[in-house]
């Protein structure tokens, strides 16, 4: 049954909750979503008014606001994998993706206080990507998309009337170039931390264009991924090669991010891969916890991150800053309880320099 957005505005937080609840709880396999969604449901969307005056929801305001100031700015391809900032079209493509973000932040907006101009500013967002850009299948450069993905699960129905047709034209589009491409793929890539992000990228458009058929193979490249990429020990191939927590992170981020997908969809992906993602996040949690240290990159094999070390990129030299796990662990706690405690001790609150990561996901899924 289909619920708009105006008819849950008189409902209590814990009857819009239990509505939420209701679709995570649908039947192992069940995929049918009307309308379709990549992760978030559209009662889980509905369930954010009335939470602007909330600590988070006033953050998460902000950035709403400032997303309104922003002229869209697509581009028909993004360039960001491979090269150093100032190098090609790195500095033009890193400022216009941060039109993907600037459209959450406007739809999440729209959701929190039912402001029009953000659901306005949102589907402009979107709109002038969908007229420009076409996939590339770099799921280096296109990895952060998935923003676009929830901003337009977050986007009210009606101001969806002028694109959904082309939004769900696009989300075929990259699910199906990701899931036909995976199989020709050879060497590292097929296996390493690009491949996470493609496994991504296909769940989340497969699961909104709403096709049960995508969505199964977006299922069987996860496990696949993880058989690949996890070792019996809980360490990741791109450990092996990089010798750095930040690719065991960048392994596993996307990897958490198609299993929440399925879970909303009320498919279990998480327990049905054999347990392979909870070894991973249980070996990483020592370091992210802060009871051990890595010094990062000292041993890798990538000639590369010899040459961002070099030119003082941060992240590449040096110790490994637990806080990079925020976002990982974020999503592993609506996974799996074990980790709602580490999860909690590295979101960070409102004061200093630091603010929480992806407040959608904290407002939209509470652990």
């Amino acid at each position: 049954m289909r619920t708009s957005f105006r008819s849950l505005a008189g409902l209590s937080r814990r009857q819009m909750l239990a509505l939420a609840g209701a679709v995570v709880a649908l039947p192992t396999g069940a995929v049918a979503a009307d309308p379709p969604f990549a992760l978030v449901t559209p009662q889980s969307a509905a369930s954010l008014f009335g939470l602007a005056a909330t600590p988070m929801g006033v953050y998460a305001l902000r950035s709403a606001q400032r997303s309104v100031t922003r002229a869209p700015q697509p581009m028909p391809v993004v360039h960001t994998e491979g090269t150093l900032p100032h190098e090609g079209i790195y500095d033009q493509s890193a400022e216009a993706k941060r039109d993907w973000q600037a459209a959450l932040d406007a739809s999440l907006g729209a959701r929190l206080n039912g402001d029009r101009a953000f659901a306005a500013k949102a589907a402009e967002f979107i709109a002038a990507w969908l007229a420009v850009y076409r996939p590339s299948l770099n799921p280096i450069d296109e990895t952060d998309f998935d923003r676009m993905l929830v901003a337009f699960d977050l986007l009210p129905e009606a101001d969806r009337a002028g694109i959904a047709d082309g939004y769900r034209a696009f989300c075929r589009a990259m699910a199906t170039g990701y899931l036909d491409a995976m199989p020709k793929l050879r060497g590292g890539t097929a296996t390493n931390n690009w491949q996470s992000h493609r496994v991504k990228l296909a769940t989340l458009t497969a699961f909104a264009c709403g096709d049960a058929g995508l969505v199964e193979r977006a299922r069987a490249a996860f496990a696949k991924q993880l058989a690949d990429n996890i070792r019996s020990d809980g360490t990741t191939l791109d450990f092996a090669e990089r010798d750095a927590l930040h690719y065991v992170v960048y392994d596993l981020e996307p990897l958490a991010v198609a299993a929440l997908a399925a879970s909303t969809h009320g498919q279990d992906w998480y327990r049905d891969g054999g347990g392979a993602l909870a070894r991973a996040l249980t070996w990483l949690a020592p370091f992210a916890a802060g009871a051990k240290a890595h010094e990062e990159f000292v041993r890798s094999t990538v000639e590369f991150d010899r040459k961002r070390a070099a030119a003082g990129v941060a992240g590449f030299a040096g110790p490994w800053a637990r806080e990079g796990a925020e976002y990982l662990y974020a999503l592993a706690g609506r996974l799996d309880p074990q980790f709602i405690p580490l999860a909690a001790e590295l979101t960070p609150g409102f004061t200093g320099t630091r603010r929480p990561q992806a407040p959608w996901l904290h407002l939209t899924l509470p652990a």
